[in-house]
């Protein structure tokens, strides 16, 4: 089995306004408690998990996850077929790890370990 997408997120200058569009656009509850207000749905609730935030610089950006084996590693294959590393294999909260990888077109990929 490949490897599967596990989030999908929404960033922009104003996370908190953000988080209210969709909030009453969709009828989505949001757990604000993570670092930085940011907000997460249940993927019980919307399919899967859907972050939403202010963008850590930047007008913000819309993208999903994709769980991997080894950040790094996948970061490296990427580098060797074109693509290039964005923000490296990081931490938000303890919890998680997180990487944002371009393909040769500069679409930009989250990936989770």
């Amino acid at each position: 089995m490949g490897s599967k997408v596990i989030h999908f997120e929404i960033t922009g200058t104003d996370g908190p306004k953000l988080q209210g569009f969709y909030s009453d656009l969709f009828g989505w509850k949001l757990d604000t408690s993570y670092p930085g207000g940011y907000g997460m749905t249940s993927a019980d609730e919307t399919g899967i998990v859907v972050g939403i935030g202010a963008a850590p610089q930047g007008p913000g950006f819309v993208t999903g996850y994709v769980r991997v084996a080894d950040i790094n590693a996948t970061l490296a294959k990427a580098a060797e077929l074109g693509g290039s590393t964005i923000m490296p294999r990081f931490s938000p909260d303890g919890s998680a790890w997180l990487a944002l990888v371009a393909d040769p077109e500069g679409h930009v990929v989250g990936l989770s370990e």
